[in-house]
């Protein structure tokens, strides 16, 4: 048995379909059946049905991909750790975030670590939080910028800043240059342009509504934050947006909204069992040392 093996059977696995992951590989269809069949015979157990128009696993296929899945993890996570360059003058790291931290951290925080280490390259991904947890327990990401709150067995948090937010409007907005606080109940008569529902921001801001008893007009939903910008700051639509992205806009004016918009803490996760690289270590400790000076 070699690793191959392994990786062809979890490609037919995924694909469903021999034709498909022959070409995912790079290898053809007969070479990849052979290959497959060999992995069952060295098992002494069949691992795919392929009795359907659809191959899919056998239980006894399903138990064991689960755990060769890990393994394949562990193995390429092995791989890092042999590679990783202590001085950092080379090597790769991979972050997501939640969209509302992507527009107003993601630049400074890319600015100062390539600064400081400009030969170890970046992915950065902006997704969901769920999403974000998800990869981090798949080992398809080192690290996750996102907000407090229960997280998924296996995630190690640390907290970074506190996030406050705001209602937004634009210059042509009725509520513009309003000094008052606004009362939340008054929402209703202003349609709102929001996150969608996929977004821990979404949820933060229901949540708000909910317990002030409030049903919001919201006119639009969008799962970017500049399209959100865009409709404020061009029409007559209402949004809620962290401090530190209006301040990014000065065409943005926010008003204050009585009872308050709870703050929410925003935190650095990653696999509590994952191998931690010298990049995801020198990653972290800018954007600790980035939310203490902002």
């Amino acid at each position: 048995m070699e690793l191959r093996h392994i990786r062809y059977l979890l490609a037919v696995a995924d694909h469903g379909n021999f034709t498909r992951a022959a070409e995912s590989l790079h290898v053809s269809q007969p070479t990849l059946s052979q290959q497959v069949r060999q992995l069952e015979r060295a098992l002494g157990v069949q691992l795919l049905d392929r009795s359907g128009r659809t191959v899919r696993l056998t239980e006894a296929g399903e138990a064991y991909a689960h755990h060769a899945r890990l393994a394949l993890r562990d193995l390429d996570a092995g791989e890092r750790a042999v590679h990783d360059v202590q001085d950092l003058s080379r090597g790769h790291l991979r972050v997501a975030m939640t969209p509302t931290i992507t527009a107003y951290l993601i630049g400074p925080l890319v600015h100062q670590f390539h600064a400081a280490h400009p030969g170890v390259t970046l992915t950065v991904v902006e997704t969901t939080q769920d999403r974000i947890e998800a990869d981090l327990l798949a080992d398809r990401i080192d690290l996750g910028i996102a907000f407090t709150g229960t997280h998924a067995a296996g995630i190690d948090n640390a907290e970074l800043f506190s996030e406050n937010l705001s209602l937004v409007v634009g210059s042509a907005h009725p509520l513009a240059g309003r000094s008052e606080p606004l009362p939340a109940r008054e929402l209703a008569a202003h349609p709102l342009a929001l996150l969608s529902r996929d977004f821990a921001t979404r949820t933060h801001i229901d949540g708000y509504f909910d317990a002030c008893a409030i049903a919001p007009s919201i006119g639009v939903e969008a799962n970017s934050i500049g399209a959100l910008v865009e409709f404020v700051r061009r029409g007559r639509l209402a949004t809620v947006l962290p401090d530190a992205i209006t301040r990014d806009h000065p065409e943005l004016l926010p008003i204050a909204l009585t009872p308050a918009l709870p703050t929410r803490t925003v935190e650095i996760l990653r696999r509590g069992t994952a191998y931690h690289s010298a990049a995801s270590r020198a990653f972290a400790t800018i954007a600790q040392t980035l939310a203490r000076s902002s």
